[in-house]
């Protein structure tokens, strides 16, 4: 992975504490909706090895903002997106 560069993201939780992320992937649907696609930019724990992370990108009042995608359809269908287009970079575990 350390040949990969990456964008970083830096994501404020609802505590105010600051998360940063790697920028692995972006989409658009048809319908113009777009979503992110995550990895941790930390080295912190191996737990999060390989660990994925799909939002939703919004704008809010000027603002962009990141958020899960709730519907399970939805989510199942872009990370299907998100796992074609990734799976050369990545060894995805389909048992989780």
């Amino acid at each position: 992975m350390s040949d990969n560069n990456f964008d970083i993201v830096t994501v404020v939780d609802d505590d105010g504490i600051e998360h940063s992320f790697e920028e692995v992937d972006r989409i658009e649907t048809e319908d113009g909706t777009k979503y992110i696609a995550l990895i941790p930019a930390e080295d912190n724990s191996d737990d999060d090895e390989g660990e994925l992370i799909i939002l939703r990108v919004v704008e809010i009042d000027g603002n962009t903002v990141l958020e899960p995608i709730e519907d399970e359809a939805e989510f199942d269908d872009i990370s299907a997106v998100f796992c074609e287009r990734l799976s050369e970079l990545f060894d995805f575990n389909s048992d989780e």
